[in-house]
């Protein structure tokens, strides 16, 4: 066996023990910051430390990967297309570009409207 396979199974048994830290490491800091902020703005109880362990692994199931590069989201939104920007809106600027001035207030003007407050009788 080479140095490099004796390597990466040290760096296989020892990752588990570093996540077991990580996760305990981790519940220490939501009960810290949970007891410090929470009780006081909100009228909450304050959480022991498996509480906060289970809250830890709540947001894990309910919003994924939360430590993974690069924020949430499909990995396509990540993708840099260097003429277009960003492929998510590439397609939107394009046809940004297009547009002739008079297009662009009618644009506007829509989109005012469409995102304007319903009103209060409703």
């Amino acid at each position: 066996m080479n140095k490099r396979n004796m390597k990466r199974r040290r760096l296989a048994f020892l990752f588990p023990v570093f996540a077991l830290l990580a996760a305990l490491l981790l519940g220490a800091a939501v009960k810290f910051l949970w007891n410090a902020t929470l009780p006081l703005l909100l009228d909450v109880n304050e959480i022991n430390y498996w509480q906060a362990v289970a809250l830890l692994v709540l947001c894990r199931i309910l919003f994924g990967n939360f430590g993974r590069p690069g924020g949430g989201g499909p990995p396509r939104w990540g993708r840099w297309n260097r003429e277009n920007g960003p492929s998510r809106f590439g397609e939107w600027r394009n046809k940004w570009k297009e547009m002739t001035p008079e297009e662009r207030i009618r644009f506007r003007q829509e989109m005012r409207n469409r995102c304007r407050k319903p009103p209060e009788n409703m």
